[in-house]
C-alpha cells in the first residue's frame, strides 16, 4: 500500500505534483521553516558580512550624533528619538536596539574614546620605562588625550561630550570605571603614585578629583574655543598639553598643609 500521492518506489504519482511544485521541468518555489533560511540567505536578526557592516555603520552614526547632541545640549536634554533623527535613522528604537539603555550608550561613547587613548598611552609608557620623573608619568595622563583631540581636527565634540557626561553622578561613575579599567591608566597611576609615597590618603583622593576635573574641563573649553574661533585664535594642543603637565605636576608635588579635623571625625 502506498501513501496517497506517491508511487510504491517513493516517487511522485503521475499527474499528482506535490503542493508547491510545478509540473515536470518547473522550478519549485523555495519555502523555509520560520526562523530558518535557505542557502545563501541571512536570517533576520543574524549577522552576515553585509549586515555586520551596516550595523557597525549605524552604531557609529548613532555614537557621532549622541556625542554632538550631548556636547551641545547636555545629556539630560536629549532624547533617544532626537539622537536617532540626528543619526539619519528611520527606526525610532535604534538606540535601544544597538546599545540598550542610556548608560550603555554612554559607556560605548567612553569606550570609543579610551580605545584611542589607550594605544597612545601604551606607547608613551614603553618610552619612559621606570622613570623617576613625575612629569613623565603625568604626561602619560595628559598627552594621549590632547594628541587624540588634535588628531580629530576641527570641529570635534568629544571632550565637551565627556565634560557634560561627568556632571551626571551615575554617568560619571561609568567614565571613571572605564578610564581606570584601561591597563595603561592603571600603570600610569601606579607609576606616578610610587613617586609620592608620603601623600595622605585623603589628600590623594582630593587631588585625584582636582586632576580629573581640571583635565576634563580644560580640554572641553579648548575644544569649544577651537570650534567657535578657529585654530589661529588659540594656542595649539601641544601648548595646552605642556600647560596641563606643568599645572598637574605642581598640584601633585605641592606641600600638604595640616588641617584640624572637624569634631566627630576619628582617625
Amino acid at each position: 500500500m502506498t501513501t496517497p500521492g506517491r508511487t510504491a518506489s517513493g516517487g511522485t504519482a503521475p499527474g499528482r505534483p506535490r503542493p508547491g511544485r510545478t509540473g515536470p521541468g518547473g522550478t519549485e518555489p523555495r519555502h523555509t521553516e520560520p526562523g530558518r533560511t535557505g542557502p545563501g540567505e541571512t536570517e533576520p536578526g543574524r549577522t552576515g558580512p553585509g549586515r555586520t557592516g551596516r550595523a557597525q555603520e549605524t552604531r557609529e552614526a548613532i555614537l557621532d550624533a549622541a556625542e554632538r547632541l550631548f556636547a551641545e545640549r547636555g545629556v539630560g536634554e536629549v532624547s533617544n528619538r532626537q539622537i536617532v533623527q540626528a543619526a539619519g535613522q528611520a527606526n525610532n528604537f535604534a538606540v535601544g536596539y544597538h546599545f540598550g539603555t542610556r548608560a550603555d550608550l554612554v559607556r560605548a561613547i567612553v569606550r570609543r574614546y579610551t580605545s584611542e587613548t589607550e594605544s597612545r598611552r601604551l606607547r608613551m609608557l614603553g618610552a619612559i620605562g621606570d622613570s623617576a620623573d613625575p612629569r613623565a608619568w603625568i604626561s602619560c595622563l595628559v598627552r594621549p588625550a590632547t594628541d587624540h583631540l588634535d588628531a580629530l581636527g576641527v570641529p570635534s565634540r568629544r571632550a565637551r561630550c565627556l565634560a557634560q557626561v561627568i556632571t551626571v553622578p551615575a554617568l560619571r561613575r561609568i567614565v571613571t570605571e572605564e578610564s581606570v579599567a584601561a591597563p595603561s591608566m592603571r600603570r600610569t597611576l601606579e607609576g606616578m603614585l610610587r613617586l609620592l609615597p608620603g601623600l595622605p590618603e585623603e589628600v590623594h583622593r582630593a587631588r585625584g578629583d582636582m586632576t580629573y576635573l581640571l583635565l576634563a574641563h580644560t580640554l572641553a573649553e579648548r575644544e569649544r574655543a577651537l570650534h567657535e574661533d578657529g585654530p589661529a585664535a588659540h594656542p595649539s594642543w601641544e601648548t595646552v598639553a605642556v600647560g596641563l603637565v606643568d599645572a598637574l605636576t605642581g598640584l601633585w608635588q605641592a606641600p600638604v598643609t595640616p588641617t584640624a579635623r572637624p569634631r566627630g571625625d576619628h582617625p
